[in-house]
């Protein structure tokens, strides 16, 4: 699903802006004491956030047990304890080695590693004002104190002399790497800068990392309000979705008989696909998509503007041409020139697309006697119908068959079928930070062996940031002994109302799938050092993309799309109109990323930095030709992957530059004639899921696949011409 913020390198705007401009989070991982340097012994607070994790699994994050007050203590003290570990690393009087410098550097931090662990889920998942006020606080200072891990110039110097001396120090191929890398990442972040801009530098991190912090509470303040609505204004819509709509009123405190549409996407698709009073479905759309952008309190636009203007100079400072350019270093495509080729070679064929499709919705228009054009509020409506005429199938066809015990269970069983991972679920007990929350015990189903814990937040609640994604609290890694994975997939699933079953629309049922390919992937890899672990932001999306191919497989299908009522399995004949129906409005859905993904890249290909978000927003439009019926997946106003953090600045197209890698490596499955062929599953877990970073991903990728991937994959996937 081309939307998720995968937490894998994002968890919590808290954690984002450990990465804004310094040294990454997984790069200053964790031990409690540095090999080769004394450190006097300091007492550590009886805080519960400072303590080991205790209990199973290796232990487990106190989730029951934290406070919004226990983490300014906390926070400074493992601050305080990372930066004694780091400077007796750099000022060891020892001649710098592998050891003695990189080894230890990868393990130091542990202890603010773990508070950062559960500050990203509280700041993310369980937002009250207590918690962004903590946020927009601490954000500042978690970046400064990242920047002087980076910015320590005897800390740079042992690294540089290790790094000029690497062809003398007999080092294996993955030392190698994580010695070029840590280099090449401290110089992109300013190690190699003149003290007086490095201190330049960390001031405009830190102005950023507050900035961050105020645009997400900006958009969750105007993604926490509600549209009421009639019994005769919700004409058209599901029984289960006006049951939910009914469920928030009520805890709204609305007058009996109301609705509540939550201005998220969750809650306001399913109106704008199935609502028949069109006024009804301009109003919540125009709230939707004027999230940040409504000249009030909540509006972003300045605080994008100051974040452009930031990011411009930062990039200037650096050395580079733009903010792009430097983000893309540590990128599989390198630069905004090889990203952007890839996205105007799908763009064509996509917006050819969308006009067919809006031809398609104009003439069914017609054909019911609705007098109008068709706008962007009557996209998804008219699209359904002409699904319903085209295919005799309705996404309402589909979604009694699609519980969402089911689905979970169907992603279990899919991940044992090609991977040996079993799940077992444990809720109730470890801790957890929301009664909604569901825990499994990961094991090898083979081997019995213990591989980690998994946590499923999957419902929408107030203070729970939007979207969908994936993080981990605790990653393999063998210098570290930690070999049990914690980690957890988050969703915002409209919540059913009482006794009201929890069913699932296609689209959801796919995002399920695709955060939970983020969790194989993790629960998967196995490196030894934590500097290795992550993924390059347009490769990160490639595991989960690819997961989501088996969703529909009739093995699946058969197996658990079953009736909520009558647990009857799917019929064949349902099975073989979603098939065929599968490259059904991929007009509109590439359409509405795409642009997006252009935008941003245009965005930040820009040296000056001096910008209107919004009319630069209506001018890349006009430039690309963008369809008047449809608007942007995330309208700058509300574009969280590129204001709450840097994370995915300058790289929304890495969810296609996966999705490429993702059809090829599909059609890998499909050459053998078994989808399930498990040579293909272990080599892909063997060369791709299980490295981490250890080899270039690009290689990585040739070895298993013998080759670069076909662009014209995607193309047909999507049902677009090839022009072979």
């Amino acid at each position: 699903m081309w939307g998720c913020m995968n937490g894998l390198i994002l968890a919590g705007t808290a954690m984002a802006a450990l990465g804004a401009g310094s040294a990454s989070a997984q790069a200053v991982k964790a031990a409690g004491t540095v090999p080769g340097a004394a450190q006097a012994a300091v007492a550590v607070p009886n805080n519960v956030l400072l303590q080991d994790w205790s209990g199973a699994y290796a232990g487990v994050p106190p989730f029951d047990k934290v406070t919004p007050a226990m983490f300014p203590p906390a926070l400074q003290f493992g601050i305080d304890e990372q930066n004694r570990e780091v400077l007796a690393i750099a000022n060891n009087p020892e001649a710098p080695t592998f050891a003695n410098t990189i080894e230890a550097l990868e393990k130091a931090g542990q202890r603010l590693d773990r508070v950062l662990a559960v500050f990203g889920v509280m700041t993310s998942n369980m937002a009250t004002p207590e918690y962004q006020a903590l946020d927009k606080e601490w954000s500042p200072k978690l970046s400064a104190a990242y920047d002087e891990i980076t910015l320590n110039p005897k800390l740079f110097a042992r690294i540089k002399t290790l790094y000029d001396a690497k062809a003398s120090l007999g080092l294996d191929a993955k030392q190698d790497r994580l010695l070029t890398r840590r280099y090449e990442s401290y110089v992109r972040n300013g190690a190699s800068l003149p003290p007086a801009q490095k201190a330049q530098l960390t001031q405009m991190n830190q102005q950023l990392a507050e900035l961050f912090a105020t645009f997400s509470e900006k958009v969750l303040a105007d993604e926490s309000t509600y549209i009421r609505a009639t019994e005769a204004e919700l004409k058209g819509v599901p029984a289960d979705m006006k049951a939910a709509y009914a469920s928030a009123a009520k805890d709204q405190k609305m007058p009996a008989g109301s609705f509540a549409i939550k201005n998220t996407r969750s809650a306001v698709d399913p109106l704008l696909t199935y609502a028949d009073d069109r006024a009804m479905r301009e109003k919540v759309w125009t709230a939707f998509v004027n999230r940040g952008d409504n000249g009030g309190a909540n509006d972003t636009n300045a605080t994008i503007a100051k974040i452009l203007k930031l990011r411009a100079d930062r990039a200037k400072l650096l050395g580079f041409e733009n903010h792009a350019d430097w983000r893309m270093q540590d990128t599989m495509a390198k630069t905004p020139d090889r990203a952007m080729d890839l996205m105007m070679k799908v763009w064509p064929a996509a917006k050819q697309r969308v006009a067919e499709e809006v031809a398609e919705q104009q003439a069914m228009a017609n054909k019911l006697g609705d007098k109008l054009t068709i706008q962007p509020w009557d996209y998804r409506y008219y699209m359904e119908k002409v699904r319903k005429e085209k295919y005799d199938l309705s996404q309402e066809e589909i979604k009694p068959y699609f519980s969402l015990n089911n689905i979970i269970d169907a992603s279990y069983w899919a991940a044992g079928q090609l991977y040996d991972l079993g799940f077992k679920e444990v809720t109730g007990t470890v801790p957890v930070w929301n009664d909604d929350i569901r825990v499994y015990s990961v094991t090898n189903l083979k081997t019995g062996k213990q591989v980690g814990l998994f946590y499923r937040d999957d419902y929408a609640r107030e203070g729970k940031r939007s979207g969908a994604w994936a993080t981990t609290f605790r990653s393999r890694a063998g210098l570290l002994g930690d070999d049990i994975v914690l980690g957890s997939n988050n969703n915002n699933f409209v919540k059913p109302g009482p006794g009201e079953p929890v069913l699932i629309s296609l689209d959801d049922a796919e995002t399920l799938f695709h955060e939970f390919g983020h969790a194989i992937h993790y629960f998967l890899s196995d490196v030894h050092y934590p500097g290795l672990g992550g993924s390059q932001r347009d490769f990160v999306e490639y595991p989960s993309q690819v997961n989501e191919n088996w969703l529909l497989t009739p093995q699946v299908l058969q197996r658990f799309a079953k009736h909520h009522q009558t647990g009857q399995p799917m019929p064949q004949a349902l099975v073989d109109k979603i098939q065929k129906a599968s490259t059904f409005n991929q007009g509109f859905a590439t359409v509405e990323y795409l642009a997006s993904a252009i935008v941003d890249m245009k965005l930040h290909d820009n040296a000056n930095g001096a910008v209107d978000p919004d009319a630069f927003e209506k001018q890349a439009l006009a430039e690309i030709g963008m369809p008047k019926e449809i608007v942007l997946r995330h309208r700058l106003p509300q574009f969280n992957h590129l204001f709450s953090s840097d994370s995915y600045s300058a790289g929304y197209y890495s969810y296609l530059w996966s999705e490429t890698m993702d059809a090829d490596t599909w059609a890998a499955f499909e050459e053998t004639g078994d989808v399930w062929n498990r040579t293909v599953a272990d080599n892909f877990r063997k060369y791709l899921l299980s490295t981490g970073n250890e080899t270039d991903r690009a290689e990585a990728y040739r070895q298993f696949r013998g080759r670069d991937p076909d662009v014209n994959a995607i193309l047909r996937k999507r049902g677009f011409p090839t022009g072979e």
